[in-house]
């Protein structure tokens, strides 16, 4: 089998983060991707900010002052411009990207990009389109993020849960948005109806450091909204969010340009909870409308999409068992199997 590298600068993390507390979207699909790899045979190992070296589920972590192998079969450059070139010798270089490549269009990037041609994997149709045509690369590959296997085999809700609507996104990425729909067109129709808050400055680490201000600002909104049946929980642990998913009717979710994938939405698709969201960036990927839930193109529709949700037990069950026959289909194995055809 081959021996794969990859290699992440961005903040620390290892393969025992997500077992602890939350994380983003992007670390945690790197941590699932390098374990997956791993438990299909293959050598694998990273080179990131971890805190110390440590081998967990047959990944080698180590920090990413240490010693380089002279090559790799496979070298995997996680997001970061100085990624790109560090490994030479690999016999096969590729650019992972998880966020709209816009970013990408600075110099630094660009020359890099020229020189090395690396195939660059994005993760959704949407995503590839913002990296523009002639921009420099190899082959431009879509490999969707796996969903989690705790997510895809987990026992979903055998009863019509309560009227709980969840919000497990970023808090900047349109919550007061949802609160004031919340407020004024949701909750007064379905007055016994609860909305559940599991965002926070914690799952972006450094990141979510500098932004914790205006996230705190959204999360205050939140908070002041407890008689509206708003419930600020906080960011959770994956296992935890199995749960909680297990006693929602509902995830509420706008989308947001900067939005390439959304795992908030494909994790609770895959548990059989139906989503409302409307048709930006990448979300509308992750929901089949009319099936597995609803693309509403207006804040009307959208309010009126939750409020049916949240009040009519029969039609949550037709988009419940929708989600369950038609969102658990992609996981990790199939996402790693992908990385694999693109083995030299």
């Amino acid at each position: 089998m081959a021996r794969i590298l990859m290699a992440d600068d961005g903040i620390a993390f290892d393969g025992t983060t997500p077992e602890k507390g939350p994380l983003g979207g992007a670390e945690s699909s790197f941590v699932n991707l390098a374990e997956t790899l791993a438990a299909r045979g293959h050598s694998v190992e990273v080179r990131n900010k971890c805190e110390g070296n440590i081998d967990h589920k047959g990944v080698a972590w180590r920090r990413i002052d240490q010693p380089w192998p002279e090559t790799v079969d496979l070298y995997v450059a996680n997001r970061g411009d100085k990624m790109i070139l560090r490994m030479p010798g690999a016999r096969k270089t590729i650019f992972w990207t998880h966020n709209p490549a816009t970013y990408m269009m600075k110099w630094r990037y660009l020359w890099k990009m020229a020189v090395k041609r690396p195939d660059i994997v994005f993760i959704g149709d949407y995503h590839a389109t913002t990296y523009p045509a002639w921009a420099p690369s190899g082959k431009r590959v879509v490999i969707p993020y796996g969903i989690p296997e705790m997510f895809r085999s987990a026992e979903p809700s055998k009863a019509v849960p309560p009227p709980r609507a969840v919000f497990t996104s970023n808090p900047l990425r349109s919550l007061d948005w949802l609160l004031d729909l919340w407020a004024g067109q949701i909750q007064p129709k379905v007055p016994n109806a609860e909305l559940h808050v599991f965002s926070g400055a914690a799952t972006y680490g450094s990141v979510g450091d500098s932004k914790a201000s205006a996230m705190q600002k959204v999360l205050a909104q939140a908070q002041a909204l407890k008689e509206k049946g708003v419930v600020l929980r906080g960011p959770v642990p994956k296992a935890q969010l199995v749960d909680e998913f297990r006693t929602a009717r509902c995830l509420l979710y706008k989308g947001d340009i900067n939005e390439t994938f959304c795992l908030a939405v494909g994790e609770a698709q895959a548990m059989g909870v139906p989503a409302v969201v409307q048709p930006i960036g990448s979300v509308v990927e992750r929901v089949v409308d009319g099936r597995t839930g609803h693309i509403a193109a207006s804040d009307e529709a959208f309010a009126d999409a939750a409020v049916r949700l949240l009040a009519d037990e029969a039609h949550w069950r037709t988009l419940h068992d929708g989600a369950l026959a038609l969102q658990r289909r992609w996981g990790w194995s199939d996402a790693a199997q992908a990385f694999e055809s693109l083995l030299p």
